[in-house]
């Protein structure tokens, strides 16, 4: 079929469609799951439960398993049917720190602030040695990632978002005057050869051995003179082509209304094209695409992570008991977002590896390095690694429908978290607004046609393994459709912190955007403003861009900021503490009245037809699967869904043409040259 022939089909077969009526006494509807909310609502106390009792739920442990096996039993006790896990394979083993203890022995006394890092074993014990700062040469900016061995990492305060030129100006001159001293200049790096790095290595030896690693110097975090605001201003939002673009994936063109045209910021802040670190890609242990891969000249001596892999190796042959990195966050916030390589990767190392609080570290390497005085510690690390968690598990659940039972509406968040706190804003909150919008519609015994499914997703943060593997088992993609890629309505996803839905993307048309607005218009009153179509099919960001990525409506809303990109995102302060009550219920009844409206609507929502569906991702971009390293480390063997190698995608239009499922799979793509196919 020719591509000019496949547009015509296209375009006819959805002219001829049903008009896209929504669900009718949406208002009556929208009275009542406010009203239920507000007299009963259960979103606080199951968050509760998931933090405070379960959490932390890092994918793996013993901790999730226990939050999930909690899950399963209330969804059942609340009526939903049809509740269960599913499994995937992680492939990688579980690991979860059962004990920790950190003090400074001498020449002061101190109780330390400290994490573990997540996959790195423990001190068997007790173990007290002194501080050996270690800071090997490193290469100039860019010539490779890493550095800290499976440190963790920082996080930044958020890129600026929401903020005014004024507040941005503010940063860039803080204080009421211009600074009364000039920067200082930053030390020229350059690259550094192994005979570099094994000179240094040879001037520590006779120390390493029994010593506590302090790796790296102490971060100067630098004052913050505007704090972020906890709500984006209201232009922000209210532009068609504003903050309303969701967590869509990146590279998620047009985002905007077809009359703005352009691309809206992401839900982090940067424009849609950029913003392309999300979730799916940042984490897993993968190692970075250095310059030759992207066509540039190869960097110029050892990049970053060969001298961190090398250190490693060298500080556990030299008898280090232990190692510390500094968070470099101010206000003792311990950012914890590493795998440490799932402590699988011989050429890789790990040390039982903390991470500590800005100020502990400060003034322990201070002390050590200006006044060359022994700095004593003692700490106790226990971890335990578990086999079984190579088998990971999704908690799924229903509300069935009735004459179009099997055609399905989701809505979910993932379940797990890392392990510096009780991972309250990422994402107790997204799962909880999600279970509490089916328990709202059984509650009051609302009849809807098509089944209403809850998802509770694991292996997010690794690389949103537990919903790419979900989607591929049920779903399929465009190019290679199941049965249930034709039955799927839409998922809707909430990941962005404690604040309610101010916005949202939808994969697909723009009429699939419209007909999500036509419910969402309901919470004008509350804030919420435009849906916004996207057709990038790269993952990344959160769980629906796994759904995209096949092709498949993921609905991802955008929220209000308040401390997560500044205070709780995989940090020591993500805690019930931290989660806003008022705009979880208010997201609760969203997310229940969009799943009643198109669960009771004629028609599906609408999908990029066939001919138009854009092409999934490139097989040159990221990796599948986590724990890459060479030699037979073990993989995560779940990867998104990406063109034949060698094919080039053709232009498709953007937006793209509307279709039923019927009409918009299976997707075909030009054969690849010869020689290219692998």
């Amino acid at each position: 079929m020719t591509i000019r022939l496949a547009y015509t089909l296209a375009a006819c077969s959805l002219a001829i469609l049903p008009a896209l009526a929504q669900a009718p006494g949406l208002a009556s509807i929208n009275t009542q799951l406010r009203a239920q909310e507000t007299k009963d609502s259960q979103l606080m106390w199951w968050l509760h439960e998931v933090t405070d009792v379960y959490g932390p739920r890092l994918t793996g442990s013993p901790g999730l398993r226990a939050a999930q096996d909690f899950a399963v039993g209330q969804m059942v006790k609340w009526g939903f049917s049809n509740v269960h896990l599913e499994a995937w394979n992680f492939n990688h083993p579980g690991w979860q720190n059962w004990e920790l203890e950190a003090n400074a022995v001498s020449p002061f006394q101190q109780p330390l602030n400290v994490r573990a890092v997540s996959w790195t074993p423990g001190t068997n014990g007790p173990v007290q040695g002194a501080v050996l700062v270690v800071e090997p040469p490193q290469p100039p900016a860019g010539a490779g990632r890493g550095g800290r061995g499976g440190g963790g990492g920082g996080g930044g305060r958020g890129g600026g978002g929401g903020m005014t030129p004024e507040q941005l100006a503010a940063i860039e001159n803080p204080g009421s005057a211009p600074p009364p001293m000039p920067a200082v200049t930053p030390i020229e790096r350059k690259p550094v050869s192994q005979a570099d790095l094994d000179t240094y290595l040879a001037s520590i030896k006779d120390k390493v051995r029994g010593s506590i690693v302090f790796y790296g110097p102490h971060v100067q975090v630098a004052e913050n003179f505007v704090p972020a605001p906890l709500r984006r201003a209201e232009d922000t939002w209210s532009q068609p082509g504003g903050r309303g673009g969701g967590r869509g994936g990146r590279n998620a063109q047009a985002a905007a209304t077809p009359a703005a045209g352009g691309q809206p910021p992401a839900a982090g802040g940067q424009p849609a094209a950029a913003a392309g670190g999300g979730r799916g890609g940042r984490r897993g242990g993968q190692a970075a695409a250095g310059a030759a891969a992207a066509g540039g000249a190869a960097p110029e001596g050892l990049s970053a992570n060969d001298i961190a892999q090398q250190v490693n190796k060298f500080l556990i042959e030299n008898g280090a008991v232990a190692k510390v990195t500094d968070s470099g966050r101010a206000y003792g916030i311990i950012v914890q977002q590493s795998t440490a390589g799932y402590n699988e990767n011989p050429n890789n190392p790990n040390l039982p590896t903390l991470l500590m609080g800005n100020e502990d570290y400060g003034r322990i390497y201070r002390t050590a390095t200006i006044d060359h005085i022994p700095v004593v510690l003692k700490i106790n690390i226990h971890n335990e690694f578990y086999p079984t968690g190579r088998t990971v598990y999704n908690v799924v659940g229903e509300l069935p429908g009735t004459d179009k039972a099997d055609e399905v509406v989701m809505n979910g968040g993932h379940f797990d978290s890392w392990n510096p706190a009780t991972g309250a804003t990422d994402n107790a909150a997204g799962g909880a607004v999600a279970v509490e919008a089916l328990r709202l519609i059984q509650t009051l015994n609302l009849p809807h046609r098509r089944t209403i499914r809850v998802a509770l997703w694991s292996g997010e943060e690794e690389g949103l393994y537990g919903s790419i593997a979900y989607v591929a088992q049920h779903f399929g993609s465009a190019e290679n459709p199941k049965p249930e890629w034709f039955k799927l309505d839409a998922y809707l996803n909430l990941d962005d912190g404690t604040g309610k839905p101010r916005g949202a993307s939808v994969f697909g048309p723009p009429e699939g955007a419209a007909m999500v607005q036509t419910a969402m218009d309901n919470f004008k009153d509350w804030g919420f403003y435009h849906v916004n179509p996207t057709v990038g099919r790269q993952t990344g960001g959160t769980d629906s861009t796994s759904f995209n990525n096949a092709g498949l409506p993921g609905v991802g809303y955008s929220q209000d900021p308040f401390d997560y990109n500044t205070y709780t995102h995989h940090t020591s302060f993500d805690t019930y503490e931290r989660i806003y009550e008022p705009d979880m219920r208010e997201a609760a009844v969203e997310e229940a009245l969009t799943l009643y409206a198109l669960a009771n609507a004629d028609q599906m929502v609408p999908r990029c037809s066939a001919a138009t569906m854009p092409p999934p991702p490139s097989p040159t971009g990221r990796g599948g699967g986590a724990g890459r390293g060479g030699g037979n480390v073990p993989v995560t063997p779940v990867a998104e869904f990406r063109l034949p190698a060698g094919v080039t995608a053709p232009e498709r239009p953007n937006p793209c043409t509307a279709a039923m499922p019927a009409q918009a799979a299976p997707v075909s793509w030009p054969a690849a040259a010869p020689g290219q196919q692998q």
